[in-house]
């Protein structure tokens, strides 16, 4: 019985106390704009992206999150913008974000209509800077300065 609790501890330590994994994507179209998502609980546009299922490495999340979220095709992850660790980059959990470039192709539309209220591809000009949920304000000024960061 001693080494089954000490097992259940040892589960719900590696659990609870250890970041979740993430993937985050700059979506770019064809034509150059970048997609937005709007978050259903707090009204801010956010970068698309999840947390890494069990058996998932970073490229198949990307696409499932994409598609997920937006409706869009993963064709192409072009480069990896940078890795995000700050205990409080996202208010709910410790989590780590991988954010990477991406060309995504298809038809726009939201999936998943119970995190997700909308879907909006912007030009560099017209990016609601200042107003992202969570640490996305960082993490797209680091894609747009073509920086690399781990933070």
């Amino acid at each position: 019985m001693l080494r089954l609790w000490q097992f259940v501890q040892t589960v719900l330590g590696i659990l609870f106390r250890h970041p979740i994994v993430g993937a985050t994507i700059v979506p770019i179209l064809p034509d150059g704009r970048i997609v937005l998502v709007r978050r259903r609980d707090t009204g801010e546009w956010s970068l698309p992206g999840g947390i890494v299922d069990w058996g998932q490495d970073i490229p198949t999340t990307v696409a499932r999150e994409l598609t997920e979220e937006t409706g869009l095709e993963l064709v192409k992850i072009c480069r990896l913008v940078g890795v995000y660790s700050s205990p409080n980059r996202d208010p709910r959990i410790h989590s780590i974000a991988i954010l990477v470039e991406a060309q995504v192709q298809g038809k726009m539309q939201v999936q998943d209509t119970l995190e997700l209220s909308e879907i909006k591809a912007f030009t560099r000009a017209d990016l609601p800077k200042g107003k992202l949920s969570h640490d996305h304000d960082r993490q797209l000024q680091d894609y747009l300065n073509g920086v690399t960061t781990i933070a």
